[in-house]
């Protein structure tokens, strides 16, 4: 496969604003050793709402990234730079909230339920 067709394709998309695009960026990333610029990858897309992305960076607070098999670099993620990409997913997460959304997937939990849920 050509990766650098793929990478390509993989920064339009996040350009374009596509968090899973930013979340796979950030693994490439961090896969070629650019643990910044994994976590800034991160950071962005929490900001969107997506949740992996915020897993990723909690992950990274908590334990740091393997700089080695055996050696976790720590200090990729402050407490500040956590809490305000957070605040900024949750922000991210109760914009996309309505009444309509929320009467659909209640209708669908319901289906599901009876098992009408095709």
């Amino acid at each position: 496969k050509d990766k650098k067709k793929e990478l390509h394709h993989l920064e339009q998309a996040a350009i374009g604003g596509h968090p899973d695009a930013r979340l796979n960026l950030g693994c490439i990333e961090e896969d070629n050793g650019r643990d910044d610029r994994a976590v800034k990858h991160w950071i962005i897309a929490a900001n969107m709402g997506h949740d992996d992305s915020l897993e990723n960076l909690k992950l990274v607070y908590r334990e740091g990234l393997p700089a080695s098999p055996r050696i976790y670099r720590e200090g990729l993620v402050s407490k500040e730079d956590f809490a305000s990409a957070l605040r900024a997913h949750q922000t991210a997460v109760d914009a996309t909230k309505s009444p309509q959304r929320e009467t659909a997937e209640r209708f669908w939990r319901e289906e599901a339920a009876r098992g009408d849920f095709p």
